[in-house]
């Protein structure tokens, strides 16, 4: 049966998924779109609600449609032009998940045994936030900590932007950095900010195991939070440059730390 009103319930939730975050937060699922992310959810064993087709997608993508039909219940066959509508994509490749939250926290049990980790301090760009999982994963990083003040790491832009990192890189979200650090004293901690006063990041050997932050995109880290770091830290820039995107700040300050 292929489903063509707006008004289906299940239609209705996944536009609540995608628009509201308190939605995800309280019913503890989020939606993972298109073909890549909806196969790396399946190969991390991720616990996943529902799949949605497009009518098109599932002979485009039949090989894989019949697969999830073999493994999986609750299927659901969208007509294109509904896929369309509820899609946050311009160009929909026609194929949905939806996912219970991720439990990463166990993946941080072990921290005391070293790992070189990244923490972010209200980050608020969600294509920003992608950009770090990704780059995190790539290099190699031990684990991203997000503070709660960032912006929703499940909201339908971030997943995407991981480009499928969000399943494989531990994470794990926390109150604020002052209280992580205070349960993780065997860290060594370095907060990232723009001084002269501070330590060029180049200069660095990072300690194992150790954790950097980044603060928000405009205004950086609070001052609590520099304050009970046990180093300060500065990525050098000539020219008339004051500072530099998030992301891209990110992803030198991890090639420092993993070198």
């Amino acid at each position: 049966m292929i489903i063509s009103s707006k008004e289906n319930n299940i239609v209705k939730k996944i536009t609540k998924l995608n628009k509201s975050s308190k939605f995800r937060k309280d019913e503890k699922i989020f939606i993972a779109e298109g073909l890549r992310l909806v196969e790396d959810a399946v190969l991390s064993d991720s616990c996943i609600d529902f799949f949605v087709f497009s009518q098109s997608a599932t002979e485009k993508y039949k090989d894989f449609y019949e697969d999830i039909c073999r493994k999986f219940n609750n299927i659901y066959v969208f007509s294109d032009s509904l896929f369309s509508y509820i899609s946050e994509t311009k160009s929909p490749q026609g194929v949905l998940a939806c996912i219970k939250i991720l439990d990463k926290n166990i993946l941080f049990d072990k921290i005391s045994n070293g790992g070189k980790y990244l923490a972010l301090e209200n980050m608020q760009d969600p294509g920003n936030l992608g950009t770090v999982f990704r780059t995190a994963e790539a290099l190699g990083i031990s684990g991203v900590i997000l503070t709660a003040d960032c912006c929703d790491v499940y909201s339908p832009k971030v997943v995407r932007s991981t480009m499928g990192a969000i399943f494989r890189i531990p994470f794990i979200v926390v109150n604020s950095i002052s209280d992580f650090l205070s349960e993780n004293k065997n860290l060594t901690s370095y907060a990232a900010i723009v001084s002269n006063d501070a330590q060029q990041i180049s200069d660095i050997k990072f300690e194992n195991p150790s954790v950097c932050i980044i603060g928000n995109e405009g205004n950086g880290l609070k001052k609590e939070t520099i304050d009970i770091c046990d180093n300060k830290i500065t990525i050098p820039m000539d020219g008339r440059a004051e500072s530099l995107n998030a992301s891209i700040a990110a992803g030198i300050i991890m090639w420092e730390m993993i070198k």
